[in-house]
């Protein structure tokens, strides 16, 4: 007969060898300072927010938002003979409708003079959670500030955000990518662009991280 410890024991291995047969994340060392990431998008996510930390438990920074088919990210350029650990989480949330800016020419930013239009107002309040799509942003709103400046302004309806992102999509690009993360119940944001986003397409997204994927190690070598 199997002692209780003992079949714990072995239900703990087959799933630390479950996870290292098919885990989400994997990474390689692809030069002595590079990192490569691969992993298994979630279906039905909004994207893949990609982190790391120095220390297993230590506080993650995000590398990047990937959107929903992007399976890869390269971190480049790092500190030699470093721990670097790695994982990646779904986000979700429904985005708002789009709105188009063309900016006049120029590459000057200005001083804010009076009240700073760029800074996160917050004071929403939705009633819809994130998984429903009611929970998109409404009346989305954008205000050329000057050539490189826009303010942009929405109505928060989502009751359980992680946050909101605001998204861009230059003029020929395939894809959003994430311009901007803000706290929850944010209704207003001032971006400050750049140089490809003269022209482009915006929206807002509130959102929910899902749970992290597996961790993944590298340590960097000599240069």
């Amino acid at each position: 007969m199997i002692g209780r410890a003992t079949l714990v024991g072995l239900l703990f291995l087959a799933a630390c060898g479950q996870e290292r047969q098919d885990p989400v994340l994997t990474s390689e060392l692809t030069s002595p300072v590079d990192v490569t990431l691969h992993w298994r998008p979630e279906a039905g996510a909004a994207g893949q927010v990609v982190e790391y930390a120095n220390a297993a438990d230590g506080e993650y920074a995000v590398l990047e938002f990937s959107p929903p088919a992007k399976n890869s990210y390269r971190h480049r350029d790092l500190i030699p003979e470093t721990s670097f650990y790695y994982r990646v989480r779904p986000y979700t949330g429904t985005a708002s409708a789009t709105v188009d800016v063309a900016l006049p020419p120029g590459d000057d930013v200005p001083e804010i003079e009076g009240p700073d239009w760029t800074a996160p107002r917050r004071d929403g309040g939705g009633t819809h959670p994130v998984a429903s799509p009611e929970a998109a942003a409404r009346e989305l709103g954008a205000e050329v500030k000057h050539a490189n400046g826009i303010l942009f302004t929405w109505r928060d309806r989502a009751s359980d955000e992680d946050g909101y992102l605001i998204e861009v999509r230059p003029a020929g690009a395939v894809d959003y990518r994430v311009a901007v993360q803000l706290d929850p119940d944010t209704t207003s944001y001032g971006v400050i662009t750049l140089p490809d986003e003269k022209a482009a397409a915006y929206r807002v997204r509130a959102f929910r991280f899902g749970a992290p994927s597996n961790l993944t190690h590298q340590r960097t070598g000599k240069v």
